[in-house]
């Protein structure tokens, strides 16, 4: 398997005939979509919560998520995406931001609630495991366009990166941390606690923050070795980000007896 890793170079197109490209990321993103769906269907039987609505709710997400993620996109990148407006449309080409679809996520699924009378916070644990899943799929889906790498790295499973990729600042390394892998096994980890946790019935709220909490400890250190053009004196946008949303998830958790009794 490192052999592999070591060797490998990615194509980002999995396939193209005539007009038609199929790529990689494109193709990963979907097949996330479609399995969180179908998770989200299963766990939302154990709380009696029919599947035509989380096919409903499942819309709404990713078309808020995408438009979501792609904007914060472009506020941690302006130079790229502003200068060049069109590339906003590009999401083929990968830059679909995790915080940016969680903010996005976290509203869709407020009002949905509203809508439909159900407890957010038993929307929200319904489909955080699914949500993340797929994002270790979109994270294998940048392995083949060959973005979000780390550092230059000696390790045995270090990624080759290409010239044209590569920072000017490593144009001499060859190897870099595969970034990506990292965060999707830490990300299969969470699916499984969170399934897990779901199949047991715990306290939705805590199912949820679990969630939060898990992702952002994971996103926080791998900060320290990816590649960024966004750091704020010592911590980087992303850090910044997850340093509040572990602490607003801690203050739920400790708050969630009142939480839940102003939700009745």
């Amino acid at each position: 398997m490192f052999h592999f890793f070591h060797t490998f170079q990615p194509n980002p197109i999995l396939l193209s005939a005539g007009p038609i490209t199929i790529y990689w990321y494109g193709l990963l993103i979907a097949l996330g979509i479609l399995l969180a769906t179908l998770i989200s269907v299963k766990i939302a039987k154990k709380y009696q919560i029919k599947p035509d609505q989380i096919f409903d709710l499942a819309f709404w997400l990713v078309i808020f998520g995408i438009i979501g993620a792609r904007l914060y996109e472009t506020l941690l990148f302006p130079s790229y995406y502003w200068g060049e407006p069109i590339n906003v449309l590009k999401i083929w080409e990968g830059g679909l931001a995790i915080h940016g679809g969680i903010i996005a996520g976290i509203i869709v699924v407020y009002f949905f609630a509203k809508k439909y009378k159900h407890s957010f916070w038993k929307l929200a644990a319904i489909i955080t495991p699914g949500l993340a899943l797929a994002q270790a799929l979109g994270r294998i889906g940048n392995y083949f366009n060959s973005e979000l790498f780390g550092l230059p790295t000696s390790l045995p499973w270090g990624i080759p990166i290409d010239l044209m990729s590569r920072p000017i600042e490593y144009i001499s390394a060859e190897y870099f941390h595969p970034t990506f892998l990292y965060e999707a096994i830490g990300s299969i980890i969470i699916f499984i606690v969170l399934w897990w946790f779901n199949q047991k019935k715990k306290n939705p709220l805590i199912i949820t923050c679990i969630y939060l909490i898990a992702y952002s400890v994971l996103r926080f250190f791998l900060e320290f070795i990816r590649i960024d053009e966004t750091p704020i004196l010592f911590l980087r946008v992303p850090q910044i980000i997850s340093l509040i949303i572990i602490i607003i998830a801690t203050i739920l958790i400790i708050k969630r007896k009142k939480i839940y009794a102003q939700e009745k």
